[in-house]
């Protein structure tokens, strides 16, 4: 990516991020000047990524990039609790959401700070790292994230009403339940699976990897959809906006940062193997299901 395009990517982002907190956040609780707390969140959210940038660009390092970003998920929810209990709107659909993405971020962050220290290194971050405006642009893009993706919770705990907790949280609740374990499982697989196979000379192929090349990203979806689901029984005009947080995520990881990148390094390895090539067609992308046609007896890779 060229310098230009990084400082238009930084723009657009901080733009669209400006646009969607006041058109989101209608129904905020109104702060300090008449700001709406969902504003006052996004800015808190940039404002975080901004300052970790400064020791990130001195040192050139890319070490603490997921663990700042995911702990911002769980700092800005707990700050929308604080302001939900001080003007008398928290109840438990609130305690539900903050308790959720407190549980992901930290389990989250924990796992990508401890791979990124044994590797060594970030491999999105060769040439970004080195780069003033790609690397700031890398740290604005990640409160994109952060906002864009929690974006359901963000509105129901700024909002200036109460929710209820009903079939919708119940629902909601349920499929975050299930994303989670599958993603904590996916994760936990891949990482003994490294253990037990240093040299990067084979791919994983067992457990929920024998059914899905990408069964924590598949996990990952299904657990924001879910905090989404929670305020179907809650949202009010635009703040349906947040129904961009399930297809963020779901554009994000199936075409941008994600699955393209991940292929593109696995067919670096593996491409000319032919095993590999019938995992490929054999194997689904996200939903872990059953392979679509039997394998033959026997290890071939």
């Amino acid at each position: 990516m060229t310098v230009a395009k990084a400082n238009l990517t930084t723009l657009i982002a901080l733009l669209a991020l400006g646009a969607l907190s006041v058109l989101a956040g209608q129904n905020s609780i109104l702060l300090m000047c008449s700001v709406p707390a969902l504003a006052g969140m996004m800015i808190l959210i940039v404002a975080v990524q901004w300052v970790a940038f400064i020791p990130a660009w001195i040192n050139h390092t890319e070490k603490f990039y997921d663990l700042v970003g995911t702990q911002t998920y769980v700092g800005t929810a707990v700050t929308g609790l604080v302001l939900s209990v001080q003007f008398g709107t928290a109840n438990w659909h609130h305690i539900v959401l903050v308790g959720a993405v407190g549980i992901w971020g930290l389990r989250l962050g924990l796992f990508l700070f401890r791979r990124v220290h044994q590797a060594g290194k970030d491999g999105r971050f060769d040439t970004i790292k080195l780069s003033f405006p790609r690397f700031f642009m890398a740290w604005t893009v990640q409160a994109a994230w952060i906002f864009l993706t929690a974006l359901p919770v963000w509105i129901i705990l700024s909002s200036d009403r109460p929710s209820t907790v009903d079939i919708w949280v119940f629902l909601g609740t349920a499929l975050w339940l299930i994303g989670f374990a599958i993603e904590v499982v996916a994760d936990r697989q891949k990482a003994a699976f490294r253990v037990a196979h240093p040299d990067g000379e084979q791919w994983i192929d067992e457990g929920l990897w024998a059914m899905a090349q990408h069964p924590n990203y598949f996990g990952e979806m299904l657990l924001w959809t879910g905090l989404c689901v929670t305020g179907f029984g809650f949202y009010e005009g635009l703040e349906w906006l947040a129904l961009l947080s399930p297809v963020f995520v779901y554009g994000l990881l199936r075409y941008g940062s994600g699955v393209p990148l991940l292929q593109e390094r696995a067919t670096e390895r593996w491409g000319d193997q032919p095993a590999f090539q019938r995992y490929l067609s054999e194997t689904n992308l996200l939903i872990p299901l059953p392979r679509r046609r039997s394998r033959p007896v026997g290890p071939e890779q």
